[in-house]
C-alpha cells in the first residue's frame, strides 16, 4: 500500500495518541470525519495499523525486574526453539539478530528471583539452545515506540 501525506498524518496524530477521535483527526488534517474513518479502515486493512494499546507500566502491575537475554541457537533448531519461546508468560519480546546473539528476548519478571526461575527453569531447560547471556535493565532513560512517518 502506497501511503500518501494524509494517511502519514493521520498515523501520526494516532501514534501519538490512539483514542483521538476521528472528529478530531479531521479537524487537525481540515477532511471530514467519514473521510477519516475510510482511510484509518483501509490502514487497518493494509495491515499498516496492527491494533490499538494501552501503555502499561510493568511496575505498577507487578513486574519489578526486565531483561535483555541474547540466545545463541543450536544449527537447525531455530523453529522449534522460537516456537516455545513465545508460549513463555514472561517472555515479551523475540528478535531474530546477527552477531554474537541469534535470538534477543526481552523479558518481565516480578524480581530478581523470579528473574532467575524463568532463566534457569524455564529458557535453560529448553533444547536448542547452546548459551545464553541475561543484562538486567536498571533503567530506561528513553523509549519511543512510534515510528517516523
Amino acid at each position: 500500500m502506497e501511503l500518501d501525506e494524509t494517511d502519514r498524518a493521520i498515523l501520526r496524530i494516532l501514534q501519538e495518541d490512539a483514542r483521538t477521535p476521528f472528529s478530531e483527526i479531521a479537524r487537525r488534517i481540515d477532511m471530514s470525519s467519514a473521510t477519516v474513518h475510510d482511510r484509518v479502515g483501509r490502514l487497518e486493512d493494509a495491515g499498516v495499523i496492527q491494533g490499538y494499546h494501552a501503555k502499561v507500566d510493568p511496575r505498577k502491575v507487578g513486574y519489578g525486574t526486565s531483561a535483555l537475554v541474547g540466545l545463541r541457537v543450536e544449527q537447525g533448531r531455530e523453529e522449534n526453539a522460537l516456537e516455545r519461546l513465545r508460549e513463555i508468560d514472561g517472555v515479551k519480546e523475540v528478535h531474530l539478530t546477527t552477531g554474537e546473539w541469534d535470538v534477543m528476548l526481552r523479558v518481565y519478571a516480578e524480581d530478581t528471583d523470579a528473574l532467575r526461575d524463568l532463566m534457569f527453569d524455564e529458557i535453560a531447560e529448553m533444547e536448542g539452545f547452546a548459551r545464553s547471556q541475561t543484562m538486567v535493565i536498571l533503567g530506561t532513560d528513553f523509549e519511543d515506540p512510534s515510528l517516523p512517518v
